[in-house]
């Protein structure tokens, strides 16, 4: 899983203080509006998904790219809501955003035992250790959130590291989040830093296409090397001439 919110250069203090006064009016009644409602078929397909697993040890494809795609939409959202980003967060799944972006791998198999042990003990051994973790967390982000909120008011910059730390806040609970509703077998890291791990499974499904073009390369070198004796036969039949 890769979560990006990009970090500007420089922050609109306008939009700020329009996000501010009237963001509950433009932005969270609508988009939470929508996705509540549409959370709800979320929720039955996350249920559904449950016995797929459970049975099959799949989650359906078309189902999982759904979830995921919902929680773009929430992330743009949050990310807009939190002042980590300006402009105004795409409606709908199928909304693109160039400053926040998630990415999440598809699992071709999910353990159906893990899926037991989450259900049974979830709780217990991953919503309570970062539950706990998250909340003093989630404290520190709302202090940064509101001293970043004058830093840019005043300077029109939101400081590098606080920056990063509140979207690390983000990036973890989306780990726990992936972990608990079955998207996900791997254990989320205590941790919201950006991780190589989470990056490598997107790149290892992207060498594929890169590899496509190389043999086009290939057929072109045989042309060359197919000139070069022409050019030297044509030199060995003028030698004789000049002699």
């Amino acid at each position: 899983m890769t979560l990006s919110i990009q970090h500007q250069e420089s922050y609109s203090r306008g939009e700020l203080l329009l996000r501010t006064i009237f963001g509950a009016i433009y932005i969270f009644v609508p988009h939470v509006f929508l996705l509540a409602f549409i959370g709800i078929w979320a929720g039955i397909l996350g249920f559904l998904a449950f016995w797929v697993v459970l049975f099959t040890g799949s989650y359906p494809q078309s189902w999982f790219e759904f979830q995921v795609k919902l929680m773009n939409w929430s992330m743009r959202f949050t990310a807009t809501i939190m002042h980590l980003v300006d402009g105004y967060p795409a409606f709908g799944v199928n909304g693109t955003s160039d400053k926040v972006s998630l990415t999440v791998s598809y699992p071709e198999t999910i353990s159906r035992g893990l899926v037991i042990v989450r259900t049974l003990f979830g709780a217990i051994y991953v919503v309570l250790p970062h539950g706990v973790c998250l909340m003093f967390r989630m404290m520190a982000t709302g202090v940064l959130a509101i001293l970043a909120w004058f830093s840019v008011l005043f300077t029109g910059n939101y400081p590098d590291r606080w920056h990063a730390f509140n979207v690390g806040t983000l990036r973890w609970g989306l780990r726990v989040q992936l972990y608990m509703t079955f998207l996900t077998d791997e254990y989320p890291k205590f941790t919201g830093k950006e991780l190589e791990e989470d990056a490598a499974p997107i790149a290892e499904a992207e060498a594929p296409a890169a590899d496509d073009t190389a043999p086009a390369r290939d057929d072109a070198s045989p042309a060359t090397d197919d000139a070069t004796p022409a050019s030297d036969d044509a030199g060995s039949k003028e030698k004789p001439d000049g002699e």
